[in-house]
């Protein structure tokens, strides 16, 4: 099955040329949407060989449905630009799809760990809340995730073209999960470690986007 791995990028000149490279050694395909970059990111990424599409300008969410939509492989892998994840997982992340027995594999820093979830107020305000998100989800559906947040996830195309995503930010990574269970298509996690970003800041400002999270959890858990 070919491999779509789809970066969302905005200003990451400083890793998306190596993040490219790695992804090639284990996709047939490495599409990058840019979020109207206005560094180099753009150039670094063709020149690494990837595609080069662009958003609209309206966030994370915005920039996965782009990916969705433009991917020619039969199995897209997200995964970020900043080197919080590792290309060397993707072949983890597909397997469960490549062998038939899943159709969105999500990467766990539960089970994998992480260097990004501890150590500071904030980032404990950000596990507690992933935290009971996941517990949310899953009691609605019966099922025993570890971790619903994370961006580093692998799904069949036509499972992820039939889900109708409709969020604009990071909230799409907990809908893409919840519309998955709702329509009966089978969801795996596997571990997958989370390093430390190589370079920059997270551009999530949890009071700003705190009500959106807890609004799109209810919606799409209680909505048909």
């Amino acid at each position: 099955m070919k491999i779509s791995a789809v970066i969302a990028a905005k200003d990451e000149e400083n890793t998306i040329q190596e993040i490219v490279r790695e992804s090639r050694r284990f996709s047939d395909e490495v599409l990058v949407v840019d979020g109207h970059s206005s560094d180099e990111t753009v150039q670094l990424a063709e020149q690494a060989g990837a595609r080069v599409v662009y958003d609209n300008h309206k966030g994370k969410g915005a920039a996965i449905r782009k990916g969705i939509e433009e991917a020619q492989g039969e199995i897209i892998v997200f995964l970020d630009a900043d080197g919080s994840h590792s290309p060397e997982d993707i072949p983890r992340l597909v397997a469960p799809i490549a062998a038939g027995d899943s159709d969105h594999v999500t990467g766990s820093r539960m089970m994998g760990g992480s260097d990004e979830l501890h150590g500071d107020i904030g980032k404990f305000i950000r596990m507690l809340g992933s935290d009971i998100i996941t517990l949310g989800i899953n009691y609605r559906f019966n099922i025993r995730l570890t971790d619903s947040q994370n961006g580093f996830r692998a799904i069949r195309t036509k499972t992820a073209r039939d889900l109708d995503l409709r969020e604009n930010i990071t909230t799409i990574e907990q809908e893409m999960i919840i519309k998955t269970l709702k329509k009966g298509y089978r969801i795996t996690e596997v571990p997958a470690h989370e390093f430390k970003r190589i370079s920059g800041d997270s551009r999530i400002d949890i009071k700003k986007v705190a009500f959106r999270y807890v609004y799109s959890w209810l919606k799409y858990l209680v909505l048909k």
